[in-house]
């Protein structure tokens, strides 16, 4: 067996994963040659670096940490939290904090006390989508209703009805424009074999449009995200699809093979996807090939991109991290610092200043990297000791990096 520089197996399925997976999780993974055109189907206190667990909820203070120490929590909350790994499951705007979970509560920012909550707001699994200033909720009912709400306060501020005869409609991607949901088209007997995909007006509701997904295709593990004309996407059938986000007509379809899970980076005209050894950058146009990059070693496989502030983000199973221009794949620096530091493979990032904040997986050799966005260099990782299972997840409104690990919601200062 393949074994990785972490002396891991190079295809370990860690109980994380299969949690993202269950709970609408994300499968996506390397493109085969396909044509346009194809079907879909294809038929409580936070320490940073104790050895000792610590619980309870801790109020505000602390301060950036110094000499490559994580800096105190400037405060630690016990939450609802429901995750299963998804980027989308934490959200910051509007002056609060919210984790995916039933009841959703919203946290104010810098202290953490409670603003709001819903007692059915967010379905488990489902992503929390923002849009011009509306947290978008996937739908627990049957009656095709969509809704939106204002952050800070939590009162419903959108409503849209796709159709009585669409089951828990959620939505997946929003612009400036519209929102995306998929939902289950509803037979007669209560059972549902196929699904719709649909544009919603973000001011109206209107459907502005919606069609019909290919037979075999399913609502769960859809991972998208809405670029000018195009809405792309992923699915448990291991494809990848682009729509006309006009008119919701498929402009190409390519088949994929091996899996990284679902993610994928979006970048002006170019969609970028990790296919093993390979990223690749295709034309959201017409799904050409624009440029690739390789890993050193056929067995060492790219994980999650993230586009932030122009830059491409990514990091290899062997650890090696690399800041690519998304534009050309040209590379800006590459640093092995996480190896280096025996640290584990990020797979979310947010970036606040000129510093990347990476969420982790696994507990024990992970938790928040804070990394130097110029050069790779580790500044300190931050792991509340919990050894909780779940991913760790992150979200930042500039002033603040929220870190969530199971129900311990952290925030840390910038």
């Amino acid at each position: 067996m393949t074994m990785r520089r972490d002396g891991m197996p190079g295809g370990r399925f860690s109980r994380r994963r299969a949690l993202r997976l269950a709970g609408g999780g994300l499968t996506l993974a390397v493109l085969t040659a396909g044509v346009a055109g194809c079907r879909e189907d294809g038929s409580d206190a936070g320490g940073s670096g104790g050895s000792e667990p610590v619980g309870g909820d801790k109020p505000a203070g602390g301060g950036a940490g110094e000499d490559g120490q994580a800096p105190e929590p400037l405060w630690t909350k016990t939450t609802s939290a429901q995750t299963y790994g998804d980027n989308d499951e934490l959200v910051a705007a509007g002056g609060v904090v919210i984790a995916s979970g039933a009841p959703l509560v919203a946290l104010d920012a810098a202290s953490g006390k409670e603003q709001w909550s819903l007692e059915d707001g967010a379905t488990p699994g489902a992503p929390m989508l923002l849009g011009s200033g509306t947290l978008y909720l996937a739908s627990a009912t049957y009656d095709g209703t969509v809704t939106g709400y204002d952050p800070a306060s939590g009162k419903q501020t959108w409503r849209s009805h796709l159709g009585k005869e669409y089951r828990q409609p959620r939505p997946i991607a929003v612009d400036d424009d519209q929102v995306y949901v998929i939902a289950e088209i509803q037979e007669a007997d209560g059972s549902s074999k196929t699904n719709v995909i649909a544009a919603l007006n973000s001011l109206t509701g209107r459907v502005a449009w919606k069609e019909q997904r290919d037979f075999g295709t399913e609502q769960n593990g859809i991972h998208a995200h809405a670029e000018g004309r195009h809405l792309v996407y992923t699915d448990f059938k291991k494809n990848l699809t682009v729509r006309d986000t006009a008119t919701g007509k498929q402009v190409w379809t390519h088949k994929t093979a091996k899996t990284n899970y679902g993610f994928f980076a979006v970048y002006k005209d170019l969609v970028i996807v990790p296919q093993g050894p390979k990223l690749l950058a295709f034309g959201l146009a017409d799904g050409s090939a624009k440029w690739s990059v390789e890993t050193a070693e056929s067995y060492v496989a790219f994980k999650e991109p993230a586009v932030l502030d122009d830059v491409l983000y990514i990091v290899d199973s062997d650890r090696t991290m690399r800041a690519l221009d998304p534009r050309t794949g040209k590379e800006i620096w590459q640093s092995t610092a996480l190896a280096d530091a025996n640290l584990t493979v990020p797979r979310q990032y947010v970036k606040v200043g000129d510093v990347l904040y990476a969420a982790t997986d696994l507990d024990e050799r992970g938790g928040v990297i804070a990394i130097d966005a110029k050069t790779g260099a580790v500044r300190w990782t931050f792991n509340d000791k919990t050894g909780d299972y779940h991913a760790w997840l992150v979200a930042t409104d500039g002033k603040h990096v929220f870190a969530l690990h199971g129900k311990k919601l952290h925030a840390l200062p910038v």
